[in-house]
Formats: structure tokens, C-alpha cells, sequence
């Protein structure tokens, strides 16, 4: 096999990687650098595989590569590819189930609980300003015995699980319809409905994909039902909540905080409202990321190219036919 692999949206700072792992098909690995100009590049290039971080990956996209046999996407989610689309073409799509990052995922969401707990960033611009002593009129509520509210109890919501618990949770509350009760029994977890987890939970971690039936699943109405005193996290898709809902309950005070590390749309627009929603702590969609983590990922998703154009079957095919 003689031919290119194309990287949509180049971010790695090498991809000696994955150009090892397909060296011995022939393949030659090619970032395309503008983002302007895909389907020409894609044209130019015309790829047998494309490799995808965060760009959408539509039906004009693919069409500009006639012979493209195989996407792989860096990660889990694959919500920025057309699935109905690439299936059409008998294009495979593929994702990167496990790369090690649920620790690192895991982190930010406790990193975000505990920055926004403990009110770090507005103590710290106090203290820079010459103020002090101020903290104590700023609320600041203990959490022993809270408890800890997951949408999905997958790898990574397992770990956030577990570290929770070592800061002191009491409890941990579940929704997620795809869950086996015998893994929730294992973990002491219970299972809620989802606007029974919205009204319990002192802290309310997302963990889900973005599909139809989640998207905007936190609207205004149920982050009403989340207690003032609540704090959400969302390390997951950023379209799992409405976005105008939430800065509308953070602006009137009815949620302690909010973490976000995703977005509906990514980089966020000048005008969208949770950039001036007060309370809030947001990160660049880099909850995934440390040395070892890049590394595991860009050898993961090689390894799903590989056995695509192998004309393999791989347990990450998204959309067997």
C-alpha cells in the first residue's frame, strides 16, 4: 500500500508516531496546516486516512478525498464527524477508547471542585491587590458528608468517583441508563433518575457523550432543581448543558460555581455569556492532556489507522456495517 494520511488540524508538536507505526504500509503521514483551505489540501493530498482532534468532519470534507478508506479520531467523542455520512462512503470511523487520560481527566474535575470551593482564584487576586483578611465574608461552604453527582459512570467518572470520596464525599449519586447495575453495586453508587441527581447533589460532574438525546440535557429548568449552594463541572461535551441557561443561574446568584473545560463551540465567541458569568472557572478543552497522555494518544490512534487500512476489524470501529 503507497499513500498519504492526512492530520486535520495539526496540535502535536511531532508525528514521528504514528509515521513509525504505518512506515512498513507505505504511508506517509501529512499535517494539513489551513484550515481554510481543507478540501483543497485534502484534495492535494488525497488521503487514504485522516486523522482528527477537534474539526468537523463533514460530507464536503470527504468528499474532497475520493479514496479516503478511514478517520480516526484522537480521543473518545466523535460528535465533529458525520457518522451517517463517512458510512454512506463505506468510510470507518474510529476512536481512541483508552490512552490513560481518565487520571488526567479525572484531576481537572477535582481541580476545578477545589479551585471553586476554596474560592483560590478570587483570594488570590485580593492578596495581589493588597487586600486581606477578606475571606471570610466571601461564604465559603464545608463539604464533609456532600454529595457527589455523576451523569455517566464510565473510566473516567470512576476515578473522579474514588477521589471524591478521599476528600471526604459521603455519598455518591449515578445517572447514566447505560450503566450495569452490577458495576454501580461493585462501586457503592446508587442510581437516580436524572433530576433526582440535579436535586441531591452538592457537586454535579458531567461525564456523557454528546448525542441527540443529551444535548442541552442541563437546561434551564433542571439547573433550576440544583441546590444554591451546588457546583457543576463539565470535563466531558460542552453541549450537554445550555450554556445561556447556566449563565443566566450563575448571573442570578442560584449556583456557588461552575468548572468548564468544554463548549459548545470551541474557541469560545467573544459573546458568549459565560465569559462574564460570575463564578466560574474555564480551560481550553484540556482536561485530556499531559506528556504521557499525548504520547499514549497518538500511539493509540496509529495503532486504530493501522488496523483500518489493514483491512482489520477493530473493537473501535464506531460504525460497523
Amino acid at each position: 500500500m503507497l499513500g498519504n494520511v492526512a492530520v486535520l488540524e495539526p496540535g502535536y508538536s511531532s508525528y514521528e508516531i504514528e509515521n513509525q507505526a504505518l512506515a512498513d504500509l507505505g504511508v506517509n503521514v501529512v499535517p494539513v496546516q489551513s484550515s481554510d483551505a481543507t478540501n483543497k489540501a485534502l484534495e492535494d493530498v488525497n488521503p487514504l486516512g485522516i486523522f482528527v482532534r477537534q474539526a468537523d468532519v463533514t460530507s464536503q470534507i470527504m468528499d474532497a478525498a475520493p479514496n479516503l478508506k478511514a478517520i480516526v479520531r484522537y480521543g473518545i467523542g466523535y460528535d465533529n464527524i458525520d457518522i451517517e455520512a463517512a458510512t454512506k462512503r463505506k468510510i470507518a470511523v474510529l476512536n481512541v477508547t483508552d490512552y490513560g487520560a481518565e487520571h488526567e481527566v479525572s484531576d481537572q474535575a477535582l481541580a476545578f471542585y477545589l479551585a471553586l470551593n476554596r474560592k483560590v482564584s478570587s483570594r488570590d487576586r485580593d492578596v495581589r491587590k493588597g487586600r486581606w483578611g477578606g475571606g471570610q465574608a466571601d461564604l465559603i461552604p464545608g463539604r464533609r458528608n456532600a454529595t457527589l453527582g455523576l451523569i455517566g459512570y464510565g473510566r473516567i467518572a470512576q476515578q473522579v468517583d474514588r477521589k471524591f470520596r478521599a476528600l471526604g464525599f459521603k455519598q455518591t449519586l449515578v445517572y447514566d441508563p447505560y450503566a450495569p447495575s452490577e458495576l454501580l453495586s461493585a462501586h457503592s453508587v446508587q442510581a437516580v433518575s436524572l433530576e433526582e441527581l440535579c436535586e441531591n447533589s452538592d457537586v454535579l460532574s458531567i461525564h456523557a457523550p454528546l448525542t441527540p438525546s443529551t444535548k442541552h440535557m442541563l437546561d434551564h429548568r433542571l439547573l433550576l432543581k440544583m441546590r444554591p449552594n451546588a457546583i457543576l463541572i463539565n470535563v466531558s461535551r460542552g453541549g450537554i448543558v445550555d450554556e445561556y441557561a447556566l449563565a443566566k443561574v450563575l448571573t442570578s446568584g442560584h449556583l456557588f460555581g461552575a468548572g468548564l473545560d468544554v463548549f459548545e463551540v470551541e474557541p469560545l465567541n467573544i459573546d458568549n455569556p459565560l465569559l462574564a458569568a460570575p463564578r466560574t472557572l474555564l480551560s481550553d478543552h484540556n482536561a485530556w492532556y499531559s506528556e504521557d497522555s499525548v504520547v499514549a494518544l497518538q500511539a493509540s490512534a496509529a495503532e486504530q489507522m493501522r488496523i483500518a487500512l489493514s483491512g482489520g476489524k477493530s473493537p473501535n470501529w464506531v460504525n460497523r456495517w
